[in-house]
This record gives structure tokens, sequence and C-alpha cells, in this order.
């Protein structure tokens, strides 16, 4: 086997586990905006098969990183942007690991929403996971056509703003309106509205990542 052909299958294994991985933030992003409606409208069976269903995903996304690691450490493959490929990977493990755990306080902790905000925290958990899916095209872009990383991207962050607003406006409700709530339940519930929101944030980390990297890639 010639080395072209090596790295031409190295990079067809690569594009194929990246895909594979991308895939799997999309089934835990849906994942995750079912377990928040169902944890807030009380369908109890539906959110501990949510909670499962993103312990076997989150594995999953385990495996596929570990793969695509092996596969830029073999032989010096991609060594220029070794580094920022396994960058990029922190962040996308990062989004896991803010989704996973937001539904795991939920079940622990057990918070109660006020019906008046139920439909604003639906809307945030959406806001956040449209923020985070907006990554998929832009990481899959980069590995086919970076030319159209930025194009791919811009969407991440018009939702991390909306996501920002919303969350910023639920808090505002809590501690403005809500003469009704205990000072510790006003930062419960801020506590939940902040970690919801970071989703958007860590999303905006993943598209910034795909920025450098296009442009070094460019160069």
């Amino acid at each position: 086997m010639g080395l072209a052909e090596l790295f031409s299958r190295k990079s067809e294994k690569l594009e194929k586990n990246v895909s594979g991985l991308m895939e799997t933030v999309d089934h835990s992003l849906i994942v995750f905006r079912e377990g928040v409606k169902n944890y807030l409208y009380g369908d109890e069976e539906s959110f501990a098969e949510n909670l499962g269903k993103m312990a076997a995903l989150e594995a999953e996304a385990s495996s596929r990183i570990k793969e695509i690691e092996n596969i830029l450490y073999s032989r010096g493959y991609l060594i220029r942007s070794r580094g920022d490929i396994m960058r990029l990977l922190e962040r996308f493990d990062h989004i896991f690991i803010i989704i996973s755990t937001d539904l795991i306080q939920f079940e622990i902790e057990s918070p109660k929403i006020p019906s008046e905000l139920k439909r604003e925290f639906v809307k945030l958990s959406e806001l956040a996971a449209m923020a985070a899916e907006s990554t998929i095209p832009g990481t899959n872009a980069y590995f086919t056509s970076p030319k159209n990383v930025a194009e791919t991207t811009s969407q991440v962050y018009f939702y991390e703003k909306e996501a920002v607003k919303l969350s910023q406006s639920i808090k505002r409700t809590v501690f403005h309106d809500m003469d009704n709530l205990k000072l510790s339940e006003k930062f419960h519930l801020r506590y939940f509205a902040l970690h919801i929101e970071d989703l958007s944030k860590a999303a905006v980390k993943v598209a910034e990542q795909l920025s450098v990297m296009s442009i070094k890639r460019a160069l």
C-alpha cells in the first residue's frame, strides 16, 4: 500500500468517525430537549428513559472520540492539525458533560418550576440545543469543504444570543416578579436557567475553535 493510499484511507476513516460523532451529538441534543420537557411536565417514566438514553449516548461519544484520537496519533497522521482537532473534541466532550449533568441534576435536585415559567424553560432548552446543533454542519464542513465553515457556524452565535436573552429574562422575572418564592427557591431557578444557558456558550466555544481551524487550513 502506497503512502498516498494509506493517507486516503485514514482520511476516510477519520471523516466517517467525525460524522458518527456528530450524529451522536445530534441524538443527544434531541434526548436533552425531550428530557427537560418530560421533567417539567411530570412525565417521570419518559424522563427516566431519557436519562438512560443519555448515559448510552455519552458512552458512545466517548468511544467515538477515542477512535478519532487513535487515528490522529497513528504514524504522525495530520500532525499539523492534530492539536486543533483534539481541542475541538474537548469542546464537544464539554457539551456532552453539560447536557448529561443538567438532566442528572434535574433528577437529583427536583427543582420546582412555577407553571408560568415552564414554557420559558422549554424554549430556553430549545434555543441552547439549537446553538449546539448548529455546530454540526460546520464541523463536518471542516473535513470536507473548509470554505463553508463560517457560513455554517454563523447560526451558533444567533441562537446563543437568544438563549442568553431568554435566560436573563427568566432570572429577572424570578427575582423581580415572584414575591411568593423563597430566596432559596429563586436561587435554585437561577441555577437551572444558568446551566441550560451554558450549553449555548459551549456551542460558541466550538464555533470559535472551528473558525481558528478553518483559517489555519486556508493559509
